[in-house]
């Protein structure tokens, strides 16, 4: 093993014994934050699989985070199924309407593939708005009973921390995998890589349904976070939060997306205290952003770190 991989290993490690100690250092609304964080990470990470690596302009991948949440909260309330089996539906339903939206949308790109995936997903928004016998409407479902050991605040904190750090190990060795590799490849080259057999539509769909599974696990933390749900999960505006998070970590680093929901939800919580501008805020963020930073905070950070260790090389 490298001397670089030890190097994260250990760095990985420590983080980790860090996180664990925060309920026991922090106060409950620092812990409940963290909490949202790390499921927005893990909804962000998962758009930048089919963002980054797939490179298709996902407009609304909020949607399968919504079908996810009310998932959950349907089973809870509407039925006498266990916890476990709501734990179970929601990524699986969240992935089969990944899999109908994304049937369609593969068959296009650039702006056509994004602009699809914005009226397919308003769609679904409408029918969740729409369908009070099963969704409560614009009322949403509030108080989702949750088993009692996921009631207070530190043991939802350690339960979103352990499905965030095996969601993103899975992810990263996606990434990492043959299918990976090729799904890069179709983003750099679908041409070339049409034209030596690889069937893009089916990556570009298989990717499309991975992303959706795993927003609708963070769709699942979201309801153990807030407990409750509304149909402003499936709208557009909340998709464009996700792929302003991806924007600002960087969409070349894996862990991009993860930083950049860490600060846009500490961000918009702080400043939400102080003033009721923040979307004033963001969009000057968004503005330096693209100006300054167009790879983002992680990408930029570690172009520096790249080139300043070529060059000791060179030295």
């Amino acid at each position: 093993m490298s001397t670089n991989n030890l190097k994260s290993m250990g760095l990985a490690v420590v983080g980790t014994l860090i996180l664990l100690m925060i309920p026991s250092i922090l106060t409950q609304y620092y812990v409940y934050l963290l909490a949202t964080i790390f499921t927005t990470a893990l909804l962000a990470t998962s758009l930048n699989l089919v963002l980054g690596y797939g490179g298709l302009l996902h407009l609304h991948h909020g949607v399968f985070f919504g079908v996810g949440a009310y998932t959950v909260a349907i089973v809870m309330t509407k039925t006498t199924w266990p916890f476990a089996v709501a734990v179970l539906l929601a990524p699986l339903v969240a992935a089969l309407i990944a899999f109908v939206i994304g049937w369609f949308c593969v068959r296009l790109r650039g702006l056509y593939f994004g602009m699809l995936t914005l009226a397919l997903g308003q769609l679904v928004w409408a029918i969740v708005y729409r369908w009070n016998a099963l969704t409560d409407g614009d009322n949403g479902i509030h108080a989702v009973p949750v088993p009692e050991f996921l009631t207070s605040v530190n043991s939802v904190y350690y339960t979103t921390l352990m499905v965030l750090i095996v969601s993103l190990v899975i992810l990263y060795l996606i990434t990492k995998s043959p299918f990976g590799l090729t799904l890069l490849a179709t983003r750099d080259n679908p041409v070339r890589s049409e034209s030596v057999g690889i069937n893009v539509k089916r990556h570009r769909l298989t990717a499309f349904v991975i992303a959706g599974f795993f927003a609708g696990i963070a769709g699942v933390l979201f309801v153990l976070v807030e407990r409750s749900v509304a149909p402003s999960l499936l709208f557009w505006n909340k998709s464009a939060e996700i792929l302003i998070m991806c924007l600002m970590g960087g969409l070349t680093a894996f862990m991009g997306p993860a930083l950049g929901a860490a600060i846009l939800v500490f961000l918009s919580m702080i400043v939400g205290l102080y003033t009721e501008y923040w979307l004033l805020v963001l969009g000057l963020l968004l503005l330096i952003l693209v100006l300054f930073l167009p790879q983002g905070i992680l990408g930029y950070l570690m172009d520096n770190f790249r080139k300043n260790r070529s060059m000791r090389g060179e030295n």
